[in-house]
Order: C-alpha cells, then sequence, then structure tokens
C-alpha cells in the first residue's frame, strides 16, 4: 500500500502529532508499504523517517506560538505532489490548514482519506484569547471531517465532540505507548536525590501553552514533604516559572531522559481539561506512575478512578489538591495503583495500534467508490457495506427487541388481535428449504415498551440458556425518546450483552433503531445517530453483523426506513410493509441469496392488509401513550414474550408450535 501523510506539525518540533507519525511510518515501513510525508519545513531533521520520502513545504510561524508552523500550500500545488506518489490512501494528521489543502487535493485524485483528530482547536482558540473565532473553528472543522472519507477520533469525548459538531463516519483509534521506553525499571534514586532530594516528585510533562492549564497546579502549593516538577517547554513557561516558583522546570526532554523522568515521580498530575487523549498520561501509567488527571476529555478513557489513578472534577482545584494529597500520603495507595497502571496499558502498543490504522485504511478504500458514485448534492454516506457473508444454515434462532421485534402492527395474514413482524419473516427466510433439511427453530423474546436494561436482565439471559446460534437484537429507541439519556452510555450497556453473546460462539445481528421521516423525529435525529456510531464501533469490535439502516437509502439519499409509507398509523410502529422491507434488509447481509430480488417480488405479489390511515392519531395512540408515561407504565406491562420457547419454522415458510421444538 502507497500511504501520503499530511502532518499539520512536524520535526524538529516534537509533539503528539509528530510522535504518532513517526510511530505509523516506522510500522508502515516494516509492513513493507511505501510512505510520503508532506509536512511544514521548520529546520534540520536528523530523526530516522524509516525510509519516506519527505515533501517539505514552505511555512510560517504561529505568531503566539513560534515552534508550531502553518503552511498554506495550495491545492493544485498538493495535487501535483500527491498525483506523482499514487497513494492508495492519504492520511490527515491533526489537519486543519494543510489538512483542508490536503482533502480538497485528494477528492480532485479520488484517493480515500483518513482525517485523525488530535488536537481540540476550538477549545484552543478560546484558550488563546479568540472566544469569537470558535464557532468559526468549529463550522471548519465540521466540514473537513464530513469530507473526509473517514475521521478517527482517539477517546470517547472527542467521539461525542465531533457527533455533536456533526462528523459522521467516525471510528474509534487511540494511541500506542512503547512499553519498552516507558516502564518501571526506569525509575533512578540518581535522577531523584539530583532534582527533589528527600522528597516525594509530583510532576507533570508535557507542552507548557495555555490550553494545559499547567497553573492550576499552583494548588498544589504547600503541600508538605512534596516537589512539584514540569517536563517540558512552551510559550507559557516564563510566565509559568513566575507563578510556581517553588516548582522545578527541566525543560524538553526526550528519549531515555524522558522515560527516566517521568518512571521517577511518585504521583503524575495532568490538569489540562482539553485534551483529545493524552499521550503522556498513558506514559505515564506505562511507567508505573498512578496519576491525577481532570474528568473531562481523553482522560476519562485512560485513567480508572479508584484504580490505578484519580479523576476529579474539572475546574475544581481543591478536589485536584485532595486527590493528590490522599496518593502522597498512603505508601500502599500508591504502590497499588501503580501495579494496576502499568497493568492498564500491556495490550497498547504502537504495533497493534497501527494494526488497527491499517484496517481503518482498508475501510476508507472501500468506501470511497461508494463516494463517487452518489447522485450529486447528496450529503448523507452510507457507511461501509458489510462484506459478504457465506450462506450458512442456522438451526436455531432468538430475536430480541421491543414493539418493533414483536411486530406490532405488522397484521398481514394474521388472525386479530395477533401480529407477524420483521423476526418472523427473517425466520421463514433463513429456514432451510426442501425436504431434507432440518426446520429452524426459532423464538421472539421480544417485549413491546422495553429499553436495553430490559433485554440486558430478562431477554439476554433466557436467550442464552437456549444456546442458539444467532440472535438479533434490535432494541434502544425508547431508551433514546427518554427525556434525558447518554446514548453512549445506553450504547456501552448493550454492548456488554453483545459481548456475551459473542463470547458464547453466537452470532449476532446488530441492527441500528431508526425514526420516521417526520419534522417532529428530528429533535431525536443526533441521539439516534450517535447511537448508531457507538453500534458500528461494537460491531466492528467484537465480529457481530451490522444492519445499519441509514445504508438502505432512498434516491434523495435518505434512510428509506424513515419513508412514511412503511410507518404505521400511529406514527411509532412499522406496518407490514415496513416489516417486510426490513426482514429482507437483514436477510440480504445475514447472506440470503438474491434476498434484495426475493424482496422485491414479494412487495409485488403481496398487497399489504393495512388498514386505510384515519386522522384519529392524536385521540387513538399518542395521548394514551402519553397517559402512560405519566403514571410510569408502559404498553408492555404485564406482556410475556411473542415465542419464549422455540417454534419450528418449516420448509414451507409456516411458522408453527412442535412437541419437539425444543
Amino acid at each position: 500500500m502507497r500511504v501520503a501523510l499530511l502532518a499539520e506539525s512536524f520535526l524538529p518540533h516534537m509533539n503528539g502529532v509528530t510522535g504518532s507519525v513517526l510511530h505509523v511510518l516506522r510500522h508502515l515501513a516494516a509492513e513493507g508499504h511505501e510512505t510520503l510525508v508532506i509536512a511544514p519545513r521548520a529546520g534540520e531533521i536528523t530523526t530516522d523517517l524509516h525510509g519516506a520520502r519527505t515533501e517539505l513545504l514552505r511555512s510560517v510561524p504561529l505568531p503566539s506560538y513560534p515552534e508550531v508552523r502553518v503552511v498554506f500550500a495550495r491545492a493544485a500545488r498538493l495535487t501535483a505532489i500527491l498525483r506523482e506518489f499514487r497513494p492508495d490512501v492519504v492520511h490527515l494528521a491533526s489537519p486543519f490548514v494543510l489538512g483542508w489543502q490536503g482533502v480538497a487535493a485528494a477528492d480532485v485524485l479520488r484517493v480515500p482519506t483518513v482525517a485523525v483528530y488530535q488536537t481540540d482547536v476550538v477549545a484552543y482558540a478560546e484558550k488563546y484569547g479568540m472566544p469569537q473565532a470558535s464557532a468559526l473553528v468549529g463550522r471548519h472543522l465540521t466540514r473537513l471531517h464530513r469530507r473526509a472519507t473517514l475521521t478517527l477520533a482517539p477517546s470517547s469525548a472527542s467521539q461525542r465532540q465531533l457527533e455533536e459538531l456533526g462528523v459522521d463516519r467516525l471510528r474509534r483509534w487511540g494511541r500506542g505507548v512503547d512499553t519498552a521506553r516507558f516502564t518501571p525499571q526506569r525509575r533512578s534514586e540518581a535522577w531523584r536525590a539530583c532534582t527533589a532530594p528527600g522528597e516525594l516528585i509530583v510532576g507533570y510533562v508535557g507542552r507548557l501553552a495555555p490550553e494545559k492549564q499547567v497553573e492550576d497546579l499552583a494548588a498544589l502549593a504547600g503541600l508538605g514533604g512534596v516537589q512539584l516538577v514540569i517536563v517540558g517547554d512552551g510559550p507559557a513557561r516564563p510566565s509559568l516559572e513566575r507563578m510556581l516558583p517553588s516548582a522545578v522546570f527541566t525543560g524538553h526532554l526526550t528519549g531515555l531522559a524522558l522515560a527516566e523522568a517521568l518512571a521517577s515521580f511518585d504521583v503524575f498530575v495532568h490538569p489540562g481539561e482539553s485534551e483529545t487523549f493524552g499521550q503522556t498520561i498513558q506514559e505515564a501509567l506505562a511507567s508505573g506512575v498512578p496519576v491525577v488527571a481532570t474528568g473531562s476529555g481523553g482522560p476519562v478513557d485512560l485513567v480508572r478512578s479508584s484504580v490505578d489513578g484519580w479523576l476529579y472534577r474539572p475546574g475544581d482545584l481543591a478536589e485536584l489538591r485532595a486527590r493528590v494529597a490522599d496518593l502522597v500520603g498512603d505508601e500502599g495507595k500508591r504502590r497499588a495503583f501503580a501495579a494496576a497502571a502499568g497493568e492498564s496499558v500491556r495490550d497498547r502498543s504502537w504495533d497493534a495500534v497501527c494494526r488497527r490504522l491499517v484496517g481503518h485504511y482498508d475501510e476508507a478504500r472501500a468506501l470511497r467508490p461508494i463516494d463517487d458514485a452518489l447522485p450529486r448534492g447528496v450529503t448523507t454516506r452510507p457507511s461501509v457495506p458489510a462484506p459478504p457473508v457465506e450462506r450458512r444454515t442456522w438451526s436455531r434462532f432468538i430475536a430480541l427487541g421491543d414493539s418493533i421485534t414483536e411486530g406490532l402492527c405488522d397484521t398481514s395474514r394474521m388472525p386479530a388481535g395477533e401480529y407477524r413482524g420483521w423476526a418472523d419473516r427473517l425466520a421463514q427466510l433463513l429456514a432451510p428449504t426442501g425436504n431434507g433439511g432440518e426446520p429452524l427453530r426459532f423464538a421472539n423474546l421480544a417485549v413491546r415498551s422495553r429499553k436495553v436494561h430490559h433485554v440486558m436482565h430478562e431477554q439476554l439471559p433466557q436467550a442464552l440458556s437456549m444456546r442458539p446460534d444467532l440472535v438479533s437484537v434490535l432494541i434502544g429507541a425508547n431508551d433514546l425518546v427518554a427525556r434525558r439519556v447518554d446514548p453512549v452510555a445506553v450504547a456501552v450497556e448493550l454492548e456488554r450483552g453483545v459481548r456475551r453473546l459473542r463470547e458464547a460462539g453466537i452470532a449476532v445481528l446488530l441492527v441500528t433503531p431508526f425514526l420516521p421521516g417526520r419534522r417532529a423525529a428530528a429533535i431525536f435525529t443526533r441521539r439516534f445517530a450517535t447511537f448508531a456510531s457507538e453500534l458500528r464501533r461494537i460491531a466492528h469490535e467484537t465480529g457481530a453483523t451490522l444492519l445499519d439502516t441509514a445504508v438502505f437509502l432512498d434516491a434523495e439519499g435518505v434512510p428509506a426506513i424513515a419513508d412514511l409509507s412503511l410507518w404505521a398509523d400511529d406514527k411509532v410502529h412499522l406496518r407490514s410493509r415496513g416489516h417486510r422491507y426490513l426482514a429482507y434488509c437483514a436477510a440480504e447481509v445475514l447472506g440470503v441469496p438474491d434476498a434484495e430480488a426475493l424482496g422485491d417480488l414479494d412487495a409485488a405479489l403481496h398487497a399489504d392488509d393495512d388498514p386505510v390511515a384515519d386522522r384519529s392519531w392524536l385521540r387513538r395512540d399518542a395521548l394514551p401513550w402519553v397517559w402512560r408515561r405519566l403514571r410510569g407504565r408502559t404498553a408492555g406491562d404485564g406482556r410475556g414474550a411473542k415465542h419464549d420457547g422455540y417454534v419450528l419454522v418449516g420448509g414451507r415458510g409456516d411458522v408453527r408450535t412442535g412437541a419437539n421444538a425444543g
């Protein structure tokens, strides 16, 4: 593979962006890939670039931070450079100015781009006294990342930030840590004796700039037996030396000197609230040093509070002092936290992280032709299509969920008061044909009004006890329309259930919840989009099959499932046509041959038995729903599962119970 890396900042200035680029270059070279680095020219480079070609462009220093260089290259110049190199993918490292021109150049050449979000530029604009520019910066970031083929976010906080800006196609990609360099074995009593003889060392490592909030460490003044040590350099150093007169400032350290200093700390502190990741936190953990960090941004994913460190409330400097004092005053706790810290980063090597990066490159290469084929003006982009699934014969299929999976409003060819539903229809499509095969055993444990925690605590244990080989999970809509909800937290709860199923060797069909195309539903769009993004991540990490309902688009790029002709009169459930459509979409991603063509034929041959729409929706559907909510009740209270034991689905496609269906 040929990879062009556009780095917004590069050597000789060393920071998180530069460091990650160097690790990526090393890994790609070791795997036999060819690389080109396009970056600002800022001085002589003596570091090994692992065989990468370089195009260093004329740059100017940022007035408030001269170590940072800005390139104002024309897109035509970048297009010519990329055309000559012929990359398979363009990697945009913390893109902003150069990255914008780079993504434009890649579009000209129809080359996929992977944008790696590493710098919270919006927060930086505010920290550098330009709050009026933050909205403008946010809009620029949104346009840039939506134009990129794929965006990689380093933490759950940065992923949520980008989702709130309207960025789609997000994937999580963290940072690796050099566990050979950063290790407790680097601890040096000689360094400690020279730096802070006879005292415990509370240290910070990082750039000395306003966005890092190093001045907050003044809250530690007067802690007995403690020496504050600041490792790093930057524009804020003169003012920090005045504000922290008793601190030791070592200046910028690299390589083994940095590793020795970090391992020699007793406690590591990181007060910055705008970190998208927090690489030095990860290096401190690898060095066996407990961490005290602010409970926002990247540190939330790295520090396990009360296990290997403490997270304090952002801005609460009294709590910062108390957390540091707690560790300084308890040697046993420091030892326990230190042991847990080293354990937490054991599987975060740069090689493992970079292997995942190459996987994201491959995903972007699959997505680019789809984007090129979209009609002009379409802004809703599909996620990567599921790879073709090898057709297999399922023997035990269980459906989990709420009223959509129970089948409400699908009355087609059903006795009065009974419903069919997409999952029952899917079971028919999965059942073996002909007379030679065993019938499919199918159970539908879905109950109307259920939420994720109901499925996890009620339906999942029952499903596991029935030993299926396929489970479908469509849940979350009732959670997402609640008054207050954290979509990521709901997804994390669901993720635990998916992992339990996968660990038991059970195939999982994970379906993203969806909304009707009505103006009233727009207030929930962001929640559903965030939840869907998390489900894509869960499917990718667990190997579940994803039915991403946003992938199936109509002619205008809108998810086809939103079409109101698929929805019942209550504006909440699918009518028979909608259940049939969803069943064939599921069959397609599960590898049923010619599922789309079969669905079209089914639609042509079977007219729905749906009642004619009327105007009584408010009285008949909405008001009873509101009344139940006010009383803390749901439509599913007292109801059991639709098929709480296996029923047989025979070769003729009928669903029936059987004496030996267990």
